[in-house]
């Protein structure tokens, strides 16, 4: 023994937006059993009202899977508060994003609609390999979710195409963005290059929705560290 103490980082505050959701749920289950988190409060998209009775000095932390609505409340409470905010939701309008975008001006935001390591890595090597295939090949992005997901394309496959469009210059007409909703297929995403002779698929396919959750709870973590300003996933993974 050498007489020396470390002391350990305070876990952090951690409040659960949409709470009564699938994600919400899961959430709260795995932040409740995580030590570097303290779950302050379980807040359901209709809780204004329970919301307010926080103080300000109570959150360090919001992550929010609820509603186009309920990201904006969670956004609010985010500036009220100056925490760190993570918005998982998706199907937000223009006019959402840019409320929510303000929140940034006080805490750390991100706006993720996938925080699965592998759909980063998906991003990564769709826009390389867009890149080094070049204009010969055509692009496509197909997605498959359950048949109760409400946004097609998804927030993913938005992302995704964005990407595709913006790093690798590729032109991805909305119409080579197939969507499929049926039964209770959890999340899959996958971009095909047809060329001459030949066709490349990269795939993705979520099999439980315990990897949104561990990824989102991965995400906040990191996020809280950081200061004030926009960040994207694929920061708080190293790439």
């Amino acid at each position: 023994m050498t007489g020396a103490s470390s002391t350990s980082p305070s876990p952090i505050r951690l409040l659960i937006h949409g709470a009564r959701g699938k994600m919400g749920a899961r959430l709260a289950v795995l932040a409740r059993n995580d030590r570097r988190f303290t779950l302050v409060a379980e807040i359901g998209r209709d809780d204004a009202a329970r919301a307010e009775q926080l103080t300000t000095s109570s959150i360090d932390a919001i992550v929010d899977f609820s509603t186009e609505q309920g990201a904006c409340q969670a956004a609010q409470l985010a500036v009220r508060h100056r925490a760190a905010l993570l918005v998982g939701t998706t199907g937000l309008s223009s006019a959402s994003m840019q409320v929510i975008a303000d929140s940034a001006r006080t805490g750390p935001l991100m706006i993720a609609p996938n925080t699965s390591l592998g759909v980063a890595v998906l991003n990564h090597l769709a826009v390389q390999a867009a890149r080094m295939l070049g204009s010969s090949f055509d692009v496509d992005l197909i997605e498959a979710h359950h048949a109760a997901k409400r946004d097609a394309p998804s927030g993913t496959a938005v992302r995704l195409a964005e990407r595709l469009r913006s790093d690798a210059g590729i032109d991805l007409p909305p119409e080579r963005v197939h969507c499929l909703r049926a039964g209770d297929i959890v999340g899959e995403h996958t971009v095909q290059f047809a060329g001459p002779g030949e066709r490349i698929t990269i795939s993705h396919a979520a099999t439980s929705r315990n990897l949104f959750a561990h990824g989102a709870l991965r995400a906040i973590h990191w996020l809280a560290q950081q200061k004030p300003g926009r960040y994207s996933i694929e920061q708080s993974l190293g790439m």
